[in-house]
């Protein structure tokens, strides 16, 4: 089943819409603005439905957010230090908005645009197209691009999220989707209790402004090996909050695992699978109680989880990392799965 609302105008007057997608008692809700992921609805193990992503009643307050709740971030999701980067000799500059980097593409990120919709029906299974043109020069990144995001909700309790994106010439591309989860329930006190397992064995070293070294390092006896199940609280102390990027073990552009969390409480489980090369995996370090969310319960810090599949931060200026650099030649194509499920 999809039905669409029309719930709010953007400042050019333009609807911003919310798409609702329900199959096999799996509730998703999408908005226009920002792609992004305002609601999933699910049951425990006891059958008591509650929604587990973060995120606001209202959605222009997307807008004064930097929470990302949910988003479709881009042109190019995470830091890119220095906020700039040199591509075939010449230089770009781009907004400085994280301590004289760029994250999230600043200002002109994806997440805080309206994308144009269309609802189709897939072997009876619903989903939505969302499309969003870029011009040359937003954001300070070169060439057009028009991406789009294919959201399907199917019968095996699994959102497939598909990315593609064709641009006019070399630029630099990377997307993810910034979905808070909280399987107790959005607004269910921290998620340091939820067991993680992440199919990644090395992760890349930080300095303080998150930007990456160039260093990658094995896992192996360091609080970021999540290689077997432990709870995310564990070790989150020593490491100083999780907000890294993991790298897969397996290098394949295949669809393959890349974590499941589950929550003890509910019996709740997520299933996060990917093509792409990496995971960020943030544990909630910066919310603080100030972002008042859906029902005006106040996120506190750690009330919810990220995991940002993607390439590499800083990518266009680190030469030993996978290239995130499309074209013409080489369109951007990646899908993520998050199936859903519950375990005693």
């Amino acid at each position: 089943m999809i039905d669409v609302q029309r719930v709010a105008k953007t400042a050019q007057g333009d609807d911003i819409l919310l798409l609702t997608l329900q199959n096999n008692g799996i509730v998703v809700q999408l908005l226009s603005l920002g792609a992004i992921v305002k609601t999933i609805k699910t049951a425990d193990r006891n059958g008591e439905v509650r929604d587990i992503v973060l995120g606001f009643d209202n959605p222009l307050d997307n807008l004064t957010s930097t929470a990302y709740f949910g988003q479709v971030v881009g042109r190019y999701a995470n830091r890119i230090g220095g906020a700039s980067f040199t591509l075939d000799g010449e230089a770009y500059t781009l907004s400085d908005n994280d301590g004289g980097n760029t994250l999230h593409s600043g200002p002109s990120n994806w997440g805080w645009q309206n994308w144009c919709t269309e609802t189709f029906m897939y072997e009876e299974n619903p989903g939505v197209v969302m499309s969003l043109y870029s011009p040359a020069g937003q954001g300070g990144f070169p060439h057009a691009v028009n991406c789009t995001v294919t959201y399907l909700l199917n019968s095996e309790g699994e959102l497939v999220v598909v990315y593609e994106a064709t641009s006019d010439g070399p630029t630099p591309i990377n997307l993810t989707n910034h979905s808070y989860f909280n399987l107790a329930g959005a607004a269910s006190g921290t998620i340091l209790d939820c067991e993680l397992t992440l199919a990644c064995d090395r992760y890349l070293a930080v300095d303080e402004a998150l930007i990456p070294t160039g260093e990658i390092i094995a896992v192996a006896g360091t609080p970021f090996d999540f290689t077997t199940a432990k709870p995310m609280g564990r070790d989150i102390a020593a490491a100083g909050g999780y907000d890294h990027c993991f790298i897969l073990a397996d290098e394949s552009e295949d669809l393959k695992p890349v974590a499941t969390v589950y929550e003890p409480k509910s019996g709740r489980v997520l299933e996060v699978s990917t093509t792409m090369p990496a995971v960020q995996f943030y544990s909630g370090n910066f919310l603080d109680g100030s972002a008042v969310g859906k029902g005006g319960a106040a996120y506190p810090r750690h009330g919810g989880f990220c995991l940002e599949t993607q390439y590499y931060p800083d990518s266009p200026n680190q030469s030993s990392f996978p290239s995130t650099i499309f074209s013409k030649e080489r369109p951007y194509k990646h899908t993520t799965v998050f199936k859903f499920s519950t375990r005693g």
